[in-house]
């Protein structure tokens, strides 16, 4: 190790690489870390975080409406974007600062520069300077995907939309994944015209069935425009600043702005892997084993560069793991069965396991519990949105193999239950459990 000035030289500070730098420092290795933007990566910086701040936000449009009902004299509130806007970047700064500290006092070397591999245990800084390290660690992660057609250099991304000067009266999504439907249910609480554009038919591919049609019910009736099976043709911008859209079998439509929802690309252009023998795939995704490593036995890669799971807690878990078994002589490896999932739509979804169709083919002989019920709060507010909660059970055993719902509070539900699928607890052992009563969690104990 003394021949290299570092033990480990961790490349990206989001949720992986800083749990990789933190664990790695605290087993005694001598660790640094490089980071060209922010400490905290897509998540905390342009991701999750903030955008789950929106999300708070956009639920009181409904709330304020539903408090009169419950006798509350609300006024017709006004909503002001650059007050919230605002705030939630206050709250990423403050989140910045506290990862970077958190860094500090583990005895990790920020270095805010951008780092690329230069060989199997050095890297080069944008400043010139290299660096050694007897391993290296890839935690760059991913940025969104930009469809390529005359004048998509006209539309944003996640990245930027929560810098917007203001809220858009008009915005067409494009894509039908978490990130379109989470977005489309935002800015459509604050009051914009939302349309969404796909490809395909098909909206939350790989989610249940039932739960995502729901979902597509509920946000037609919120006034949510849908445009399947279209894909873009052209976006001018307008003399006015508005810019005009033209799709495949859809006429064409005037927006305020358009907002690109299409996939993540992991960050790998530029890093030098490829020069330094590291295997990537067709998608520029660096390639590894259950270990982590990668087709250089000094490099290994966590998190959205590898393209496995695209999801901040399996980045974190993934970076745990290469630490403890690099360095802290405790090797495990990441479980990747059964992780809980969630969109934040609105309504919310959740869901952990497999959906009944992988059932089906997985297990041949399935059996289905369901329960679709307006929320005591819904019903009092006089609002017709129903939630639904779906079981899926292996027909011979019992065993609880899939649990899928949408409603109020659906992710906050669902990590509780979460644990009882992954302990392969049954049908049986749900049904033993009382309810409590009343709360929408009760369904979960009382499927028919």
């Amino acid at each position: 190790m003394a021949d290299h000035e570092f033990d480990l030289f961790v490349i990206g500070a989001g949720s992986g690489g800083v749990r990789a730098s933190r664990i790695a420092a605290a087993h005694g290795a001598r660790v640094a870390v490089a980071e060209e933007y922010r400490v905290g990566g897509t998540c905390v910086i342009r991701g999750c975080v903030p955008k789950k701040l929106l999300v708070y936000g956009a639920h009181f449009a409904e709330d304020l409406k539903d408090a009169k009902r419950f006798g509350w004299q609300v006024p017709d509130c006004g909503f002001d974007w650059p007050t919230l806007r605002d705030n939630v970047l206050g709250e990423v700064d403050r989140l910045n600062g506290l990862y970077a500290q958190t860094l500090t006092n583990n005895k990790v070397e920020i270095i805010l520069e951008r780092a690329t591999v230069s060989g199997a245990h050095e890297v080069t800084l944008a400043s010139g300077r290299k660096v050694t390290a007897r391993y290296i660690l890839i935690a760059t992660g991913a940025h969104p995907h930009v469809p390529e057609f005359p004048g998509s250099e006209h539309g944003i991304t996640s990245n930027e939309v929560f810098h917007l000067d203001k809220l858009p009266r008009r915005i067409l999504i494009a894509g039908a994944g978490y990130i379109a439907n989470e977005f489309a249910g935002i800015f459509n609480e604050f009051g914009t015209k939302v349309t969404l554009i796909n490809r395909s038919d098909v909206i939350l591919r790989g989610y249940e069935e039932a739960i995502r049609d729901r979902l597509l019910q509920i946000s037609l009736t919120k006034g949510i425009e849908f445009r399947f099976n279209s894909e873009f043709e052209s976006i001018e911008r307008q003399q006015d600043g508005c810019l005009k859209v033209k799709t495949s079998g859809h006429d064409p439509v005037e927006v305020d702005c358009v907002l690109f929802a299409t996939g993540r690309v992991p960050n790998t252009t530029g890093l030098g892997l490829a020069e330094a023998g590291v295997e990537l795939d067709d998608k520029g995704a660096v390639v590894v084993g259950e270990d982590n490593k990668s087709s250089v036995d000094s490099i290994y890669a966590v998190g959205d560069v590898t393209n496995r799971v695209q999801l901040t807690p399996i980045a974190i878990r993934e970076g745990q793991a290469f630490a403890d078994t690099v360095f802290g002589n405790k090797p495990h490896k990441v479980d990747y069965d059964n992780i809980p999932n969630a969109v934040f739509s609105h309504p919310p979804m959740a869901g952990v396991g497999l959906t009944e169709s992988q059932a089906r083919n997985k297990l041949g002989s399935v059996a289905v519990y369901t329960s679709d019920f307006r929320a005591m709060k819904n019903v009092l507010a006089g609002r017709n949105e129903r939630a639904l909660y779906k079981m899926v059970c292996d027909a011979t055993t019992g065993r609880v193999v899939g649990l899928h719902m949408i409603g109020p509070d659906a992710p906050e539900i669902l990590q509780a239950a979460a644990v009882a699928v992954k302990a392969g607890l049954t049908k049986d052992d749900f049904d033993r459990t009382v309810a409590l009563h009343p709360s929408m969690a009760e369904e979960l104990v009382l499927l028919k």
